[in-house]
């Protein structure tokens, strides 16, 4: 069971910034990539961004430009930085494998943004 564990959500004003962080067991993200999707309460999860085990990222036309996706293969861990916020970012960000997503999510990162 891979386990993956969000930080960095937060609340901010429109036009700020957060970073968000996630943790997986050993070389989950080297192996199958990284991405991160939201969800907002009674809609489908979609995908924001992904990053593949060769690094190629992609990005929803909404956050292109303003969020940008990475992973460290040393420390286990993927990081979305998201500029620019805007209230239609309001969601729950889960991180995952990308581009294929286990069956196992975390608890995701709650994001709030508003005036």
């Amino acid at each position: 069971q891979v386990r993956f564990v969000e930080s960095g959500g937060g609340s901010v004003q429109p036009g700020g910034s957060l970073r968000l962080s996630c943790t997986a067991p050993r070389n989950t993200f080297t192996l199958y990539g990284a991405g991160w999707y939201r969800q907002i309460p009674g809609k489908d999860r979609e995908l924001v961004a992904g990053i593949t085990a060769s690094r190629d990222a992609t990005y929803a036309d909404s956050v292109k430009g303003r969020f940008t996706i990475s992973r460290d293969s040393t420390t286990n861990t993927a990081h979305l930085q998201m500029n620019n916020l805007t209230p239609d970012d309001t969601a729950v960000y889960f991180c995952n494998r990308f581009p294929t997503p286990s069956l196992y999510w975390g608890q995701g990162a709650q994001v709030t943004v508003s005036s």
